[in-house]
């Protein structure tokens, strides 16, 4: 009697400029039955690198965080989907149980645990992960709508499987602070359009939630300076892309 397969999985990454780790996670992609690598336009080695790992590459310019990865995942020719930004890769018992897993599927999508690299260390063992859908039939799955952190989503109820997976996150401060000033201003035209409740108490109360979810909830305060720093990070994002509203409402005729 043969043993189950697996059915067909693409492993898809959208990419500008990651040259610096587009290797590490093209090879976690070794498994799949095909590796589709979009591209935005980049200048560095990231194309070079795509084509060393026989990764099937295709350049579009960028419209969107959302748009970007649904035009790769439609890019994709198998049904299984395993997305993956540039800066991440999938560790080996990540791809040991995505193997196991396929071969009898329990759902049509996968949270997955993303473990982070937080400035200088990766996170403590004992950290909370941040579990992410990443495993999904294309059939059942799409990007969502949301202008930066856009995700996919699944028609049904996603299952949580400990395939673990590793974020390079910014390797300094200034880099961290630099994105979360870009991300804040890019949230700032669509909260514009539909006015948000009580955004007042928001400015001065959910930043302090945000760092208590990182530094207490997901226990960052095991990772010393690193952690209080990626909570503390957190959570100045968090008041800019509220106070970032409330500054374009108070003058509304300056973009």
């Amino acid at each position: 009697m043969s043993a189950t397969r697996r059915p067909p999985l693409s492993g898809v990454v959208t990419t500008f400029d990651n040259a610096a780790t587009l290797d590490a996670c093209l090879a976690s992609l070794a498994f799949c039955d095909e590796r589709v690598v979009l591209d935005s336009g980049s200048t560095d080695a990231t194309r070079e690198i795509a084509e060393k790992h026989g990764a099937r590459i295709s350049i579009r310019p960028f419209e969107g965080y959302g748009p970007q990865k649904q035009h790769a995942i439609d890019l994709a020719t198998h049904d299984w989907i395993l997305l993956l930004d540039a800066d991440e890769h999938l560790t080996p018992a990540g791809r040991e149980a995505i193997e196991r897993e396929l071969c009898a599927p329990r759902a049509d999508g996968y949270r997955l645990p993303r473990q982070e690299w937080l400035f200088w260390r990766w996170a403590h063992p004992e950290a909370r992960a941040n579990w992410q859908l990443r495993l999904f039939r294309k059939s059942r799955g799409r990007m969502n709508t949301v202008p930066v952190h856009a995700a996919p989503i699944i028609d049904g109820v996603p299952f949580d499987l400990d395939a673990p997976f590793r974020h390079y996150g910014e390797p300094h401060l200034a880099d961290r602070v630099e994105k979360v000033n870009r991300y804040s201003s890019g949230l700032v035209v669509h909260k514009r359009r539909k006015p948000i409740r009580g955004l007042g108490a928001r400015i001065l109360v959910q930043p302090t939630l945000a760092f208590l979810k990182l530094y207490i909830g997901k226990r960052y305060f095991l990772d010393g300076w690193a952690g209080y720093f990626a909570a503390r990070t957190h959570a100045f994002y968090t008041f800019l892309k509220y106070a970032k509203v409330l500054e374009a409402q108070r003058k509304p005729d300056q973009s």
